[in-house]
């Protein structure tokens, strides 16, 4: 097969090819007949008349050449024919083509066969046989020939079986979730394939990788790629949050930079059904509490667009979101700010405007920052906070509704109110009073809730903050109890950890293993797992051993398909539920609530999350399950319950299982579902409205409504975002919800006022009874958060004066490390007779002083600097303050070049494939030394870790292990981004190349040097040099007997001793 042929190629070049090469060519192309199509993710080509078939060379090249470049519609796309497959024609009979399919859903996988294939097949869901396969299960050819094969015989129908059973093996061991062939043709000799499309799952990549190879994803046709769309990808691949950008018109004058995958796919169907969808520019979100680095990159890149061309009405910018759940808003506000700052000539001469709407921790910071950089840039800047309707930005900019001169700011801020902000709500808390039919919930005297007042949890990750929110949502709830009974994390000993009950400070315990945990909390019964992606499924399938556990909340998203499925089917087999995953989680106002669910200490007051309304939602997005909370808040008595669901695929629970729970609830008095475009779960929902299983009042709707004003397919910002039919689209689905009697809005932006229709209409019929609202307790702030907002100051514990690690680069006495090295200080030569008796090479020399000098020091904070300084103020010498600060070298400070050159070598010696080793130390709960940084990042890389490598790249004769490090670096970061190969990583790695590839040394002599400490030999000398700076620092700056503050320490006294 010939693939990519381009109009300005030869088609057949011979010179310089091998002679074997030439006669397999010539014999392929010259002499056979041909098959010629475009391979362009195109359906349907032979009713387009896209493939041609039989032809020779000739035909083909013109046939190729007369549709090279050429525009082609394909539904309501329109593109260019850019690339072509050429393959050998298969001559065969009709009666041998036959059509196979195999799909993934909910509950397994269907496999379709007809024993006609073809361009004409026709209606393959009515004509196709099918074979359902369940989750863990594999059809046997017995199956196989009995439920498929009817229609086919003799040796045909052996040779079938047999490639339909091998084919879904392969269709299962690749983490498939769709393949297609027609026509597959069966003769009694062979199957051939002659046509195929497939989509995998791009989740299972860390999985599949070695299999799979290199994966480029092409766009959908009629859409070409753009270098500034593969640049935000590739700086999604490198972060751990959430960057998209899809441009779907390039000279559209409307443009957007959106929050959140949920409010992302809102603000374009806002702008859609307000008339904008020829002048939308692009779709995409950023989320996951992106950094203001990345932040800014994402901004530059989509102001580099908007401003390449101008409009005669000047263009728009939407600056959206929801209320964040845990993003800090004016630390991406910064990073916008910044890319506008850059922009502003040319913002300024297109005439743009911005409306920015947005909420969430800090949020009123970045609101001000936004406003003042409107004065200070020359351009309208419209700024609003949860005060507003999400999408009324949107309507504001598009001149459909006046934009109000100064919008009302709430007067509370951080995680507290302010003096004068607790205002009576108004919208009271209501009575409850029974009132539906009786027949909607007979039989239903246990109603199995989720979580209650007294529900106590056990986390799965060291979440500090997490956990430290669920605990301030207890106390404002006025819980008698901490909702958090323990956490989990394997990669440390069993410890307790520091955190705020109000006022006072508590312990909670972390455990190593949860089997401990368990045994030790028998009262907890929801698990909330914050395990990484790859670590997720095997966390879940230990916790499902532990009958205790009723609730588990899944907070990864990407999950490969096929192990959220069997998650689905053991959970069930358990009665458990799983929310998630790929959910923030759900909240019970004055109960319980998941991990960030409900966002910070301002928002759940501003939400009144502490008590319990009447109304009760499901939702897919987290983000958006936030906002709910603030659209009930504003229009009822507040929020009873609510869930996200989650935005993957196969979420572990769907909407009607909330739904019955909360309907057969007699608290909950009106339900609220926000569903999204994609999948079929909201049709049970229409069902049980038809069969009146639901008869509270229901208001619904479904994001994504922009899906179908799109000429080529978008994928949106949830994995099951995506229509598959038109049943599927979130039009069909609004209207089957509104043809059964759901309350269902024209738009997402009269939402809001649609819920406080039925409400109101509760009210007026007594069902709901307002009664007065109770202040909640004040939570105070933590001090961190305080001090990020400028509202307090604390004198510095250490003064010193030779060096400062806190910024991009480390600094010896105002002195770059990158100048140090670059001048070439060091006493490489003499350490190699010293330590090697022998002379190295020039570059093994500078190798050597490179690692001193940048071992030498890393500022005042870290432990042996620490204890140096204590002891200098003391009064004691200088070897007796150098020891003390040598003493605390080891495995948990400065030990981990041994250790890292131990671990990657064993490892490559072994044969392991980075990703092995990886799931190997993650499967043994171990961290891989020498990867990972507290400060750098990809995009914030560590210089020191740079220099190195690029000149050990540049002067080692060769670097296999340091290779092996970095393949293994680009795995763990496409988890976290701060987990790079560090100083101590690269310098082990590279100096085990050093030693087994210069040729100074026997491979004994290697393997004895790696194993007697040298590699830590290099921190010991090179940090002595920095602790006797630090000594000399405090004796001449003068400094006197140190004595730790009493109230950085807390006293934590035992309980039993408290009276």
């Amino acid at each position: 097969m010939i693939k990519n042929v381009s109009i300005s190629r030869t088609w057949l070049t011979f010179v310089s090819k091998p002679v074997a090469l030439k006669f397999f060519l010539f014999r392929f192309i010259v002499l056979q007949k041909l098959v010629v199509k475009p391979d362009q993710l195109i359906k349907r080509r032979g009713k387009l008349g896209l493939i041609k078939v039989g032809a020779d060379l000739a035909a083909v090249q013109d046939w190729v050449n007369e549709r090279m470049n050429k525009e082609q519609q394909v539904g309501r796309a329109v593109g260019k024919l850019r690339n072509f497959i050429i393959e050998p024609f298969l001559p065969h009979d009709q009666s041998d083509e036959a059509y196979v399919c195999i799909y993934s859903h909910r509950h397994g996988d269907t496999i379709l066969f007809t024993h006609e294939g073809g361009v004409d097949i026709g209606d393959v869901d009515t004509k196709a046989l099918k074979l359902e396969v369940g989750i863990e299960e594999k059809p046997t050819e017995a199956q196989i020939k009995e439920q498929l094969l009817t229609h086919i015989n003799g040796t045909r129908k052996d040779k079938a079986a047999s490639f339909i059973k091998a084919l879904y093996d392969l269709y299962v061991g690749l983490y498939f979730t769709y393949l297609e062939i027609n026509p597959l043709v069966i003769t009694s000799k062979d199957v051939y394939i002659l046509d195929l499309a497939a989509k995998l799952d791009a989740t299972a990549e860390f999985m599949c990788k070695s299999k799979w190879g290199d994966i480029d994803y092409p766009p959908p046709f009629g859409r070409d790629a753009l270098p500034e769309e593969a640049f935000i990808a590739d700086l999604d691949s490198k972060s751990g949050a959430s960057l998209k950008l899809t441009i779907l018109n390039e000279r559209g004058r409307i443009w957007t930079m959106v929050a959140g995958g949920g409010a992302s796919v809102i603000y374009s169907d806002t702008i859609c059904e307000l008339g904008g969808a020829e002048e939308l520019a692009n779709y995409g979100e950023y989320s996951g509490a992106p950094s203001e680095q990345q932040t800014y990159e994402y901004a530059k890149t989509i102001l580099t667009l908007m401003t390449k061309e101008k409009h005669p009405d000047g263009k728009v910018l939407i600056i959206g979101g929801g209320i964040a759940n845990f993003t800090n808003v004016a630390a991406t506000f910064k990073g916008i700010v910044r890319a506008l700052q850059q922009f502003q000539a040319k913002l300024v001469d297109g005439k743009v405007s911005i409306f920015v709407r947005r909420a969430g921790p800090n949020y009123q910071e970045g609101l001000r920052v936004m406003r003042e950089v409107g004065m200070t840039l020359g351009i309208p800047v419209n700024v609003f906070g949860n005060e507003t309707h999400m999408t009324a930005i949107v309507s504001m900019a598009l001149g459909k509704r006046p934009i109000p001169k100064e919008p009302t700011v709430e007067s509370h801020t951080a995680n507290f109110l302010l003096p004068g902000g607790q205002i009576t709500a108004q919208s009271p808390q209501a009575e409850r009073k029974m009132d539906f039919a009786t027949r909607a919930v007979a039989g239903k005297n246990d109603i199995a809730q989720l979580f209650h007042n007294r529900t106590r949890a056990i986390v799965w990750g060291m979440q500090t903050r997490a956990v430290q929110g669920m605990l301030d949502f207890d106390f404002v709830c006025s819980r008698s109890e901490p909702s958090v009974a323990a956490m989990v994390y394997p990669f440390t000993g069993d410890h307790k950890q520091k955190f705020y009950w109000g006022h006072k400070e508590i312990l909670v315990p972390v455990y190593k293993s949860m089997a401990d945990a368990m045994k030790k909390h028998s009262d907890a019964d929801v698990l909330i797992n914050f395990a990484s992606l790859r670590s997720a499924f095997d966390s879940t399938v230990e916790t499902l051993a532990f009958p205790q556990i009723r609730t588990i909340a899944i907070i990864a998203e990407g999950i490969p398909e096929n192990l959220t499925r069997i998650l689905i089917r053991k959970a069930n087999e358990k009665g458990v539920s799983i929310i998630g995953p790929a959910t923030v989680g759900g909240v019970k106002p004055g109960c319980f609530k998941i991990g960030n669910t409900g966002g910070m200490m301002d928002n759940i007051l501003h939400s009144k999350l502490y008590r319990p309304g009447s109304v009760a939602y499901v939702s897919r997005s987290g983000g958006m399950s936030n906002e709910l909370n603030n659209i009930i808040s504003h229009n009822t008595d507040g929020v009873y319950e609510g869930v996200a669901i989650g935005g993957d695929r196969y979420p572990g629970t769907t909407f009607m299982d909330h739904l019955l729970r909360y309907h057969d609830n007699p608290e909950v008095k009106m339900l609220v579902l926000l569903g999204e475009v994609g999948g079929i779960e909201e049709y049970e929902v229409c069902q049980a409205l038809k069969e009146e299983r639901i008869v509270k009042p229901l208001v619904a709707w479904c994001i994504g409504t922009c899906a179908g004003m799109f000429t080529s397919e978008v994928q949106f910002g949830h994995a099951g975002a995506c229509a598959n039919a038109d049943s599927e689209t979130a039009i069909a689905k609004n209207k089957a919800l509104s043809d059964c009697g759901a309350h269902v809005p024209p738009s997402f932006d009269e939402l809001g006022e649609e819920i406080k229709r039925v409400y109101q209409g509760l009210l007026q019929e007594g069902i709901i009874v307002p009664k007065e609202e109770v202040p909640p307790p004040t939570v105070p702030m933590d001090f961190n958060w305080a001090r990020e907002l400028g509202l307090i100051r604390k004198p510095a514990s250490f003064m010193t004066s030779i060096s400062d690690e806190r910024g991009q680069e480390l600094m010896y006495a105002g002195m770059p490390i990158s100048a140090v090295l670059e001048q070439g200080l060091g006493i490489g030569g003499t350490l190699s007779l010293l330590w090697f008796q022998r002379r190295l090479p020039p570059y093994a020399t500078t190798f050597l002083e490179m690692c001193l000098m940048v071992t030498a020091d890393h500022g005042p904070a870290v432990s042996g600097a620490h204890n140096t300084i204590v002891c200098t103020r003391a009064g004691k010498d200088l070897v007796s303050s150098l020891v003390s600060g040598l003493l605390t070298i080891g495995d948990r400070f400065g030990g981990a070049l041994d250790g890292a050159a131990r671990q990657f070598s064993e490892a490559f010696d072994k044969g392991l494939l980075p990703m092995e080793f990886v799931n190997d130390m993650r499967k043994k709960g171990q961290l891989i030394m020498g990867i990972g940084h507290r400060v750098k990042s990809l995009n914030n890389p560590d210089k020191r870790v740079e220099i190195i490598k690029k000149f050990v790249k540049t002067e080692f004769p060769t670097t296999p292990l340091l290779d092996y490090a970095l393949e293994v670096e680009k795995i763990t970061t496409s988890k976290k981004p701060n987990l790079i190969l560090n100083v101590d990583g690269v310098i082990g790695v590279a100096f085990v190349d050093l030693l087994r590839n210069s040729g100074s040394f026997t491979p004994e002599e290697s393997e004895e040097y790696i194993n007697i400490g040298t590699i830590n030999g290099l921190f010991v000398l090179g940090r002595s040099m920095g602790f006797i700076g630090h000594y000399l620092d405090q004796k001449r700056l003068k400094q006197g007997l140190y004595r730790h503050p009493w109230d950085d320490i807390s006293y934590v006294m035992p309980e039993h001793y408290a009276s």
